[in-house]
């Protein structure tokens, strides 16, 4: 449920909920994706699009794109996908996918990021598939021809396989399609096609941008300003939010070093919404019984861009304001260049049974400098890909 709720926020908060009619009645197959979401989700799915692959709405929200993947899918032309979303930037490539009963079809995809008009941060990404005529697909997108039972996930039809038994093994039908696929490489789209894919893309901008005047949180095509600097890219995000531990990122170079990442489980630690955390100092947590010589401690770790682990009493955001022991780690993360670029503060929760719950498992210690070391490596990875281009 809750990650339901946080589906339809993403996207009713910054549209209206009008905005799904009007984007439903678009003749066009496209899905619409959140960066910011732990999993980089689906959060809208036309009908056109669910009508050719056969999934319903409630299969296809919250889910991944690579759903649509297959064992003949192209690794490269996925990753010049993800390379695309990593650089924030638009990209189109033919790609083969397959519908919900196995059925693999080429199609025209193109991507383009939504930029928030104030800010200049990536808000979502919108993916337009085109289906490709004669490549396994007629024009109203059902099947022109069996592509056989190559890529099909073993989803076949015992009457289909009674009759291909009479003139040849199975084994060899999957041969001969797995030629097919092989001999119908590289695929390419028409200039129709690739005009029908820039004309969905500009019906779809004019209603999200639309829309967006209706809640006052503006989008728009081109990145109109430059990103805050307090912005994580959509690449570091994405990364980030693979992590399931409870950790905040801060940004130093802020004026009251702000936080500027926070994970969901950080949130349901403390109660807290994510934009009731994010662009204030982690002082949030803290209350009248804070002892003060611990924060001393704190502060003279982040002076001296050296690592601290502390126990302190911390405060949650719910209606009891009640408090909790926090056992704290924090450390410096570095760029590729050496500097210091944010520190990451990892919590766990501490009730005095961690040890006996975690005899078995990573000590607390253990799963802070794991936490740690993946964001470090987020980091890192990130500004020596962006130094190099």
């Amino acid at each position: 449920m809750e990650q339901r709720a946080l589906i339809d926020r993403s996207f009713d908060d910054r549209y209206s909920r009008d905005a799904r009619d009007s984007l439903d009645e678009l003749r066009h197959n496209f899905i619409i994706t959140d960066p910011s979401i732990p999993g980089h989700p689906i959060v809208f799915a036309s009908l056109d699009f669910l009508k050719m692959t056969g999934y319903t709405r409630h299969e296809v929200l919250g889910r991944s794109g690579s759903m649509f993947q297959g064992p003949r899918t192209s690794r490269r032309s996925v990753m010049e996908i993800r390379e695309a979303v990593r650089e924030e930037r638009n990209a189109q490539v033919v790609l083969l996918n397959y519908r919900k009963d196995g059925t693999p079809f080429w199609m025209l995809f193109r991507v383009c990021p939504v930029f928030s008009r104030d800010g200049g941060a990536v808000v979502h990404f919108v993916a337009v598939q085109v289906p490709l005529q004669g490549k396994g697909l007629s024009q109203d997108g059902s099947g022109s021809r069996d592509f056989g039972f190559g890529c099909c996930r073993k989803e076949v039809c015992s009457d289909s396989l009674t009759e291909l038994g009479r003139v040849c093994s199975l084994n060899q039908v999957l041969e001969r399609d797995v030629r097919e696929l092989e001999s119908e490489e590289p695929c390419e789209a028409s200039d129709d096609e690739k005009t029908s894919a820039v004309t969905a893309m500009d019906n779809i901008f004019s209603v999200l941008t639309h829309y967006s005047e209706w809640t006052g949180r503006l989008v728009c095509r081109k990145r109109c300003s430059f990103p805050d600097v307090g912005l994580l890219s959509t690449s570091l995000i994405i990364s980030l939010g693979r992590i399931k531990q409870s950790f905040v990122l801060t940004n130093p170079h802020l004026p009251d070093m702000p936080i500027v990442y926070a994970s969901d489980a950080f949130l349901k630690l403390t109660g807290y919404a994510r934009d009731e955390v994010l662009g204030r100092n982690c002082r949030i947590l803290g209350g009248t019984n804070t002892d003060t010589s611990t924060l001393h401690l704190i502060r003279e770790s982040i002076k001296t861009e050296q690592p601290c682990t502390v126990r302190i009493l911390n405060y949650s955001n719910r209606k009891d304001r009640s408090s909790f022991w926090n056992f704290l780690h924090i450390s410096p993360v570095r760029d590729a260049s050496g500097k210091v670029a944010y520190f990451v503060g990892v919590q766990i929760e501490d009730d005095n049974n961690n040890d006996d719950r975690n005899r078995k498992c990573l000590s607390p210690e253990r799963r802070q400098l794991s936490v740690v070391g993946v964001v470090k490596v987020a980091v890192r990875s990130l500004s020596a890909g962006s130094s190099k281009s």
